[in-house]
């Protein structure tokens, strides 16, 4: 039945994420410069740890606001960028296998976490898309085709950033705004799969309700990250053009995010407005 419905199974396997989620988050983004002592590898300089921080407890956001429940509509959009994100993740790990403390607790973490997620999460999405209707909900607006466009594009550009990242490591440390090993830059490259497939199923689902949380969640790892690197600028190599274009296209991003999502939420509720009276009537 398309009704739009969360199965249990999706919420009940999406609530056992976000503990592994928000403990990273803590290490990584609160304790950046600890990571010898405290996380499955040791990674330098700080701000590679802050953005995977910021963009871990994104991810969490978003599994939180599964487990509360909801349409299914609301969150489908997320499932197939997660699994992208998750595919990166165990592939740098499988290459970069000797750098990983193999006997510290966060590696045992990192590496359920990694054989688990890249095979159960396309796994939930394909079991419960059947519920989704596919069209509008009663209240919800529709994304402007021309925001969708851009959307395809900014997307196309980030997964083209993640795959020279994980292929070519050493060529993007060359031009990174700051150190990289070839681990730590396909890592990276993961975090840029995940918002790039994203804006691809942003493409595809004109409905405002399919965008509103992964937009928040979006929102949320966007401020972190920058936030992040005001924390660590002295990373930065500030005579490369790769940390202009870094900051100043998250700046962009961001600024971007908040107003597409004020213009359809005040489309949304205007659209509330106008629909009272006639279901009054």
């Amino acid at each position: 039945m398309r009704d739009d419905r969360l199965f249990p199974e999706t919420r009940i396997i999406g609530a056992l994420i976000p503990p592994f989620l928000i403990v990273a988050f803590i290490i990584l983004y609160i304790f950046p410069n600890e990571t010898d002592r405290l996380f499955a590898w040791t990674i330098k300089p700080a701000m590679t740890p802050l953005m995977m921080g910021g963009g871990y407890i994104s991810g969490s956001y978003f599994f939180v606001r599964l487990v509360m429940g909801g349409r299914w509509s609301s969150y489908t959009l997320g499932f197939l960028p997660i699994a992208a994100f998750t595919w990166f993740m165990a592939g740098a790990t499988v290459l970069g296998w000797e750098k990983f403390n193999h006997e510290h607790v966060s590696f045992f973490a990192w590496l359920i976490l990694y054989l688990v997620t890249p095979i159960i999460v396309p796994l939930l999405w394909f079991r419960n898309r059947v519920t989704d209707p596919g069209t509008l909900a009663p209240g919800d607006v529709a994304v402007p085709a021309l925001v969708r466009r851009a959307a395809l594009g900014v997307g196309l550009g980030l997964v083209a950033m993640a795959i020279f990242m994980f292929l070519l490591p050493d060529t993007a440390a060359s031009v990174w705004p700051w150190t990289l090993t070839p681990l730590t830059s396909r890592v990276i490259g993961g975090w840029f799969a995940l918002p790039g497939v994203l804006g691809l199923m942003y493409a595809t689902d004109s409905r405002w309700g399919s965008w509103r949380i992964l937009l928040q969640s979006q929102a949320i790892g966007v401020a972190l990250i920058l936030l992040g690197a005001v924390r660590a600028w002295g990373d930065f190599r500030q005579d490369r053009p790769m940390t202009w274009i870094f900051v100043g296209g998250l700046s962009l991003l961001l600024v971007a995010l908040l107003g597409l999502y004020a213009a359809m939420e005040s489309k949304r509720g205007g659209l509330a407005l106008r629909s009272g009276p006639a279901v009054t009537a």
